[in-house]
């Protein structure tokens, strides 16, 4: 059974930094890409970047070069570390598998950017 847990969400400021983790259980991890993805009400869910097994990344235009997405596969970790951070960043994150396993989706984190 496969778990990922989301954590380090918060509410910060317009230009403040938040960093994203996901902890992911069961043997998927090292090869699978993984990605962050993002939902805020009465939107669909989006993908925000992704990282392969081999490191490479991709990200939403919207956060290129505010984000970076990494992974530790030794301690099946995903991060997103979030910089200058705008009110429309305001979302739920969830990390998956890229494309997505619906069975994966977990609790996702809540981010907060206050004007």
């Amino acid at each position: 059974q496969v778990q990922l847990v989301e954590s380090g969400g918060g509410l910060v400021q317009t230009g403040g930094s938040l960093r994203l983790s996901c902890a992911a259980s069961g043997r998927i991890f090292s090869t699978k890409t993984m990605a962050w993805y993002r939902q805020t009400p009465g939107k669909q869910r989006e993908l925000v970047a992704f990282i392969s097994g081999g490191g490479i990344t991709n990200y939403a235009a919207s956060v290129k070069g505010r984000f970076t997405i990494s992974r530790d596969n030794a301690a099946n970790m995903v991060y997103l570390q979030m910089n200058s951070l705008k009110p429309e960043d305001t979302a739920v994150y969830y990390c998956n598998t890229f494309p997505v396993i619906p069975d994966y989706w977990g609790q996702g984190t809540q981010v907060t950017v206050s004007p």
